[in-house]
């Protein structure tokens, strides 16, 4: 065990949340630098606290890329040694399971469920929750298990910005007969997928019922050319590069085929819906979590 310190900010909830979506996108940020946010407590929804787990005591430059995530308007930050103890473990601590349609996520420090008809994942927390996006996470795995239960087929599916992996493994579980390519701008995400699949026995290749991982921006990958067009397409990433990405989702898909968009919030609802109208998709069902939006939408066969 080692020493390990942590950076605290106390702000409304609205900028701790904007604060984790710019450390979704900061492609740079160290990886051993855990980021979480929380409500203070249940009694005070709109108060909100980010915090940064290190390893190690925080430099001049950690420092400043943590107020960097509040776009030149960070609040204060706190600076504390903690005990020496294991410092993944300690920020992990209160993450409960996720249980969202037939789909039990949760850290290996909870018990798989084995209930009959449940379908267990387990993620790491300072990769799967770390950036406080449960609701996203949970809304893409009940709308997933929602398209299953109203009958729809996929063959091919494409994970898009995947991170952990897990909305692909889950996909894999409802269609195990399909082709699964998961792809993510980082690179350190390879390794992540690697061992999160061995984790939870999902097979890596390229026949059906296994999963390709791949490195690409986007759709921009000669596998996905040759793969497309897909039956179901999903994307937990962020508002801005959904509609960016609408136009080539759209040429991605099969005429009546599905997509899956998360990581917009409810306000930025309308202008993610108004891209994907004019690509030629419409709304099949939607699911509101918390702030966060979530979107089934389905390719016009004409």
């Amino acid at each position: 065990m080692s020493a390990s310190w942590k950076l605290t900010a106390y702000a409304p909830k609205p900028v701790v949340q904007a604060a984790l979506l710019a450390h979704d996108d900061a492609w740079d940020w160290d990886d051993e630098v855990i980021v979480s946010g929380r409500e203070v407590a249940e009694d005070k929804p709109d108060d909100w606290v980010l915090e940064c787990w290190f390893p190690r005591k925080p430099t001049s430059t950690d420092r400043n890329n943590a107020k960097a995530l509040f776009a030149g308007r960070a609040p204060i930050f706190s600076e504390d040694k903690l005990p020496e103890t294991d410092w993944v473990t300690v920020s992990q601590q209160g993450v409960e399971p996720i249980r969202a349609g037939r789909f039990h996520v949760h850290t290996p420090e909870f018990d798989p469920d084995l209930t009959p008809g449940i379908v267990d994942l387990t993620i790491p927390a300072s990769q799967a929750f770390g950036t406080g996006q449960h609701n996203t996470t949970a809304g893409c795995l009940a709308m997933l298990d929602l398209m299953k239960r109203e009958g729809v087929v996929a063959r091919d599916i494409a994970d898009i910005g995947t991170g952990t992996g897990l909305l692909a493994f889950a996909a894999l579980a409802l269609w195990s007969r399909a082709k699964v390519t998961a792809t993510d701008i980082d690179a350190v995400c390879v390794s992540v997928i690697e061992h999160n699949a061995t984790a939870n026995t999902v097979k890596l290749g390229s026949a059906n019922g296994e999963l390709t991982m791949i490195v690409a921006p986007g759709t921009d990958h000669p596998l996905i050319a040759a793969r497309a067009p897909f039956d179901l397409l999903i994307a937990n990433i962020l508002s801005g590069p959904l509609i960016e990405l609408a136009p080539d989702f759209a040429a991605h898909t099969v005429p009546g085929g599905h997509v899956l968009l998360a990581g917009l919030l409810e306000t930025q609802e309308p202008a993610v819906r108004r891209a994907y109208r004019k690509a030629g998709f419409r709304l099949a069902r939607r699911h509101v979590s918390g702030d966060w939006s979530i979107l089934w939408l389905r390719k016009r066969r004409i």
